[in-house]
């Protein structure tokens, strides 16, 4: 059994009004809200967030620079401050206790060892994980010197020698974008295609193109990335490499709720969802990474933030529907 690194709380025996599944920035923010507006609120956390590699966030205004466990802890204390509580562990299974017809919804989430919830709303902000090429050495590097993000990372890597390992038609553009932070900048193909007009471009802006495919990560004698080996053997040296993964909303467990997925060509698949993080699904909104693959910490808090108001609206609404019913 996995051990949680903070305290976690009991998980409640009794209906909950709203269950948060992920703990991250979009998790807790909506958490946050609900709590804030005294909804009995209980966030599910794996801990295993897609930055944790990383030292530090950027482009968060005022928080530049946190490391992003920091943040994490600050939002819990926050969440628990409000009354909401934070449970360690794994969604095993999740879904709806009634049908969605009666309109009095319910939700049943099952934890991996064994533990249940019930909910009358659920919040799904479990994130993405992103998958890399299958390249000797890359993971090992991810979120330090392999990176994806020239917002996220970029000033961190301004002027150092860049590799653009190429995955497909995304890679073109990210190949712009780290050109305008680092003059050193090579583009290794790696089997994909670039036309005419791609390769004008990269000539007009001293991009080096290598077309021979990489075979493996060539690690320094401190065990930093130090450059990458070609499929002839020839190494090419580059302190770091940017990688334009496939990313997957994180299901696991969830399948019970049906919840509609949209596979996007060279980008990855995502849970579909409306304004305010509204699904198909009564009773079930998601925010942050899980339905908006590109949005960064920010952008996902405030989307967790937004979903766990309207959260919070409709349960008024079916609270007064309730109240005026049981004066009839």
């Amino acid at each position: 059994m996995t051990t949680s690194a903070y305290a976690t709380d009991e998980l409640p025996a009794e209906t909950v009004d709203a269950v948060v599944i992920g703990g991250g920035a979009a998790g807790l923010n909506g958490a946050l809200m609900l709590a804030r507006s005294r909804r009995s609120v209980v966030v599910i956390d794996s801990g295993a967030p897609r930055n944790a590699p990383a030292a530090a966030m950027h482009g968060f205004l005022v928080l530049d620079g946190m490391p992003p466990a920091e943040l994490l802890e600050r939002g819990r204390e926050q969440v628990r401050q409000y009354g909401g509580r934070i449970v360690f562990g794994a969604v095993a299974a999740a879904r709806p206790a009634t049908p969605a017809a009666t309109g009095d919804l319910r939700f049943t989430v099952t934890l991996a060892d064994g533990r249940a919830l019930t909910a009358r709303r659920v919040l799904v902000a479990t994130g993405l994980r992103d998958v890399l090429p299958e390249v000797p050495g890359l993971a090992e590097h991810w979120g330090r010197a392999v990176v994806h993000c020239p917002y996220c990372h970029g000033w961190e890597v301004r002027d150092e020698p860049i590799g653009i390992l190429a995955t497909g038609p995304n890679s073109v553009h990210q190949a712009l974008l780290f050109r305008q932070l680092s003059a050193d900048l090579i583009y290794f193909a790696n089997g994909t295609d670039l036309d005419a007009d791609t390769r004008a471009r990269f000539a007009a802006r001293d991009i080096r193109i290598v077309e021979e495919a990489v075979r493996a990560v060539v690690n320094g004698p401190n065990g930093e990335l130090a450059g990458v080996r070609l499929a002839d053997d020839a190494v090419v040296d580059r302190r770091v490499l940017a990688v334009a993964t496939q990313m997957h909303s994180r299901a696991d467990g969830l399948e019970g709720l049906e919840l509609p997925v949209e596979d996007l060509p060279g980008i990855g698949r995502r849970f579909v969802s409306a304004m305010a993080g509204v699904t198909e699904v009564p009773g079930v909104w998601v925010a942050g990474n899980a339905t908006d693959l590109t949005a960064q910490v920010g952008a996902a808090a405030a989307a967790g933030a937004l979903a766990g108001a309207h959260i919070n609206a409709l349960l008024v609404t079916a609270d007064t529907d309730a109240a005026l019913a049981a004066t009839v």
